[in-house]
C-alpha cells in the first residue's frame, strides 16, 4: 500500500460520489482529518463533501453529539463509538454518508487507557445501511503509515458500501 494508490481510491470514491449526487462527511479521531482531504483532492469534490469532525478528545466527540454515555459504556475505542460517530456527522451536516473512525496509534491517552496500539475501530452510514467494522493494524514505523493504513481500509469499505 502507497499514498498514491490510497489516494486512488479516494479519487473512485469522491468521482463516485458525484456521478451519484450524494454526499459524504466524517468524523475523524486516529486519522486526524486525513479521509477528508483524501476526498477532496478530488477536483469538484465540494459538490459532494459537506464537511467535517476532527474530534480527538473524548470531550469534542460528546460536544458533536456522541452520547456520553456511550462513550462510558463502550470505551471510546469501541464500534458503538464510531458509529455514532459516523451517525452525527452525517446528521450535523445533512449528507447521504456518514463515516465515523477512532483508534488508537501510539502511546496511551491518559484519559481513554484502554486503548491497545493499532486498533481501529470505523463505521460507514448510508441510508439505512451501517456497516461498523473493528481491524488491529500491522506495525507502522510512524503514526502518519498508521493514519494512511487506517483511511485504505476506511476507502475500502466505503468502496464495498457505494457498490451494494
Amino acid at each position: 500500500m502507497t499514498f498514491e494508490s490510497v489516494a486512488v481510491k479516494y479519487g473512485e470514491i469522491t468521482a463516485g460520489l458525484i456521478g451519484s449526487g450524494r454526499s459524504i462527511t466524517t468524523m475523524e479521531s486516529c486519522t486526524s482529518g486525513l479521509i477528508a482531504s483524501l476526498i477532496t483532492d478530488t477536483e469538484g469534490a465540494s459538490a459532494i463533501f459537506r464537511g467535517a469532525f476532527v474530534t480527538y478528545s473524548n470531550e469534542e466527540k460528546i460536544r458533536r453529539g456522541v452520547p456520553e454515555e456511550i462513550i462510558r459504556k463502550y470505551g471510546v475505542y469501541s464500534k458503538e463509538t464510531a458509529r455514532e460517530m459516523a451517525a452525527k456527522s452525517r446528521e450535523a451536516f445533512r449528507a447521504d454518508i456518514g463515516v465515523g473512525i477512532t483508534g488508537c496509534f501510539g502511546n496511551a491517552d491518559p484519559e481513554n487507557e484502554d486503548g491497545i496500539p493499532g486498533e481501529i475501530y470505523y463505521a460507514v452510514i448510508i441510508g439505512d445501511t451501517e456497516v461498523c467494522r473493528h481491524e488491529s493494524l500491522p506495525a507502522q514505523p510512524s503514526r502518519f503509515a498508521y493514519k494512511l493504513y487506517a483511511a485504505d481500509k476506511v476507502a475500502d469499505l466505503l468502496l464495498a458500501v457505494m457498490e451494494a
